[in-house]
């Protein structure tokens, strides 16, 4: 090193005093005193992070080779706390992180570098020049195969030309992208959601068991662990003014447990082959240490009714699977397929499951659902009708703090977040906090800080654990409803995945059991009213953007059918002009379109304004039409097909489909008015008048097209 560089790493900074989060908001409780300064090799970031579900990130300022550190410091406090270039907004934490985290390789490689013999020592960011940079480059290429790391790392060089003003002990002097071959020809991005959607044959597995978890295996799960919370109490286990255990009658209390073991032939709890002391010490409400005197007595009753491979919590199952017990018990070591703290987790991420998709909310929105956020709306005979959540939206808000924002969830969701409420404890307001009952995948375990929820990583590994719980009990019982393979391969789901699919249901309206569960079209006019308008990139653009892709596929595979030729109603010869029109657009070399991107483009370029649905295909024109038209989210008005007075409309074609839908409904108003005991006089007054109404119009419509 030369002696200016050790200089400079050794000599005190003007702003070691500085608190480098003194412009960042912070969470409530925590004080700037007691967060870093700029003096510190460490930086956390924690105190800074609003949203509850992120995970505590460090600014590691040792892996910095020390004689860069004060350059790498000052480009953190400015981007943190310090002076912004002209026009940029401050950047959010996890991005200064990522800065640090793919520049420290370029300053180790600089540091490298200069120490070879025969190469010039260079150790200053003054002294570098564009040949150095072109050799990083060669580095890059040959050392680091992701293109995206590359990348990664090009851009971090390049926040030390853009925050130069801010950077005293040393600085860039030139722009790195414009140095020749500094950049690689990029690949045209896409602005196609790239989020995979679940596929069904995963998503109709995966949510009816996570249904079961929450209607019929909840009550076992919550009893197991409030006798498991109950074992645990302190106040149970010692008595005021009395040394544990040391009372009259613990004798005689064990006496009559090891009884009872021996009448029923029932091995006693164990652990690790053992008699387990703990479970039979808080069983009898003394210290374990007490039953250390009574070993031999334990001893000779395991000798005759043996011992359990864990301790079973004492109570019956009574969650029904196929007819008999889902379990045979739940014990307490956690690292049983049966076990408390393992099931406790399939039931918290079963709850996550059926808000995320039965909400159309993000990851954070989902974590900041805290205690007695749910509202049920009921009607005038007491039956619930509209279930609500609150939490916080942070996408496309103004300011860190997120704003407040209600969503409308399915029936489902609001009974997980019922039992979200009772699973955690009582003095835990965030719904999402890490279990406490015992470690999770990757043997860490849930931490005492109840103010943060699970990371997205810890939620990916938990929804991926379910699947492998879920198959290794279909294995284990013979049932076929296990989560079937993707192309050979276990789906690897993750949280973003949820949302998308959601829309994809919601814009398709597939048939089959998940959507007549669940209702979809009814759902998703629900959540449009719901959302609130919160978010700039909310639910409502995602879902009407796969809807305009299911009908764009919809009107396409009509055309290529000529089923626009086959069309009745008052509006069917302009279905069939613009029908005509569109398909000419979509025509590409004699074949019809069938990439999705090139369908968006086109739908967006040249929609006919066509909606097909069960009873009418809508010609929309807003000049005739009689539903209560709706803008959608980029201001353009559609029509509403809930609110369809389709009798009396000009706007409605009839396809095939259509046709057969109105006669099935005809079939279904005969069986009513032919049914016995006889309907009402003014029930069976209005059906008749509705079907009339109908055919007639379906006589004059197919007569005038026939």
């Amino acid at each position: 090193m030369t002696t200016s560089a050790r200089a400079r790493a050794t000599a005190r900074h003007p702003l070691d005093h500085k608190y480098v989060l003194r412009a960042r908001p912070l969470r409530p409780g925590v004080a700037l005193a007691d967060t870093a300064r700029f003096r510190d090799d460490r930086w956390p970031l924690r105190a800074a992070f609003l949203q509850q579900s992120h995970r505590a990130l460090t600014l590691n300022f040792t892996a910095i080779p020390t004689c860069h550190r004060p350059a790498a410091k000052e480009l953190c406090y400015a981007m943190l706390s310090g002076p912004l270039p002209p026009g940029e907004p401050r950047p959010a934490l996890p991005t200064i992180h990522a800065v640090l985290g793919a520049l420290a390789p370029f300053l180790t490689w600089l540091d490298t570098r200069a120490r070879q013999p025969g190469r010039p020592s260079r150790l200053a960011l003054t002294d570098l020049v564009g040949a150095d940079l072109q050799a990083y480059q060669r580095h890059l290429l040959s050392a680091v195969p992701g293109r995206a790391t590359r990348d990664l790392r090009r851009g971090a060089v390049r926040y030390l030309w853009r925050y130069r003003n801010a950077i005293t002990s040393d600085r860039l002097l030139f722009d790195p992208t414009h140095v020749d071959g500094w950049l690689e020809r990029r690949a045209r991005r896409s602005t196609e959601n790239a989020t995979d959607r679940i596929p069904e044959s995963v998503h109709g597995p995966l949510l009816a068991w996570a249904v079961r978890f929450i209607d019929d295996f909840a009550e076992d799960i919550l009893a197991a662990d409030q006798q498991w919370c109950a074992l645990r109490d302190p106040a149970r286990r010692r008595p005021v003014g009395r040394r544990p255990g040391s009372g009259p009658g613990v004798r005689d209390q064990l006496r009559t447990l090891l009884d009872d073991h021996l009448a029923q032939k029932r091995p006693l709890p164990g652990y690790r082959g053992r008699p387990n002391l703990w479970f039979l010490a808080a069983t009898l409400g003394c210290a374990t240490s007490t039953l250390v005197r009574f070993k031999a007595d334990i001893a000779s009753v395991a000798a005759i009714v043996g011992v359990s491979d864990s301790a079973y919590f004492d109570r019956a199952i009574t969650g029904q699977l196929d007819n008999k017990p889902w379990v045979e018990g739940i014990v307490t070591d956690h690292t049983f397929h049966n076990g408390l703290a393992t099931l406790a987790r399939m039931l918290h991420v079963s709850c996550y499951i059926a808000v995320a998709f039965l909400s159309g909310m993000r990851d954070t929105e989902v974590k900041h659902l805290r205690r007695g956020c749910l509202t049920v709306r009921r009607d005038s005979n007491g039956r619930a009708y509209r279930w609500t959540v609150t939490s916080l939206a942070f996408k496309g808000e103004q300011g860190p703090h997120g704003v407040n924002a209600t969503w409308v969830i399915g029936a489902p969701a609001a009974r997980a977040i019922q039992v979200l409420q009772r699973l955690q404890p009582a003095h835990v307001n965030l719904l999402f906090t890490p279990l406490s009952q015992a470690p999770g995948p990757g043997g860490k375990k849930a931490t005492d800080d109840t103010s943060s929820a699970l990371g997205y990583g810890s939620t990916n590994a938990h929804l991926n654990e379910f699947i492998t719980w879920i198959n290794n009990h279909c294995a284990t019982h013979g049932r076929s409803d296990s989560i079937p393979l993707v192309n050979n391969h276990v789906w690897k789901l993750s949280t973003r995945q949820f949302r998308r699919t959601l829309a994809w249901f919601i814009a398709r309206r597939p048939g089959g059991v998940i959507a007549g569960a669940i209702a979809y079209r009814h759902l998703s006019i629900q959540m449009f009213e719901g959302y609130a308008g919160t978010s700039e990139s909310g639910f409502r653009a995602e879902v009407e953007s796969e809807q305009a892709l299911a009908r764009g596929e919809h009107l396409l595979a009509m055309i290529d059918a000529h089923e626009h030729n086959n069309l009745a109603g008052p509006a069917a010869d302009d279905a069939a002009h613009r029908l005509e029109e569109f398909g000419a657009h979509a025509r590409f070399h004699g074949k019809v379109i069938t990439d999705q991107r090139r369908l968006q483009r086109l739908m967006n370029r040249d929609d006919p304004a066509i909606y097909p649905d069960k009873y009418i295909t809508c010609v929309h024109k807003h000049a005739t039409a009689l539903c209560l038209q709706r803008r959608d989210s980029r201001g353009e008005l559609r029509p509403d097909l809930g609110a369809c007075l389709p009798l009396a409309c000009r706007n409605v074609a009839l396809s095939p489909d259509n046709l057969a839908a109105w006669r099935t409904e005809l079939d279904h108003i005969d069986t009513e008015l032919t049914a016995r005991p006889l309907l009402p006089p003014l029930l069976r007054h209005q059906l008749q008048t509705r079907r009339h109404d109908i055919v007639t119009f379906l006589d004059r419509h197919t007569a005038e097209h026939s």
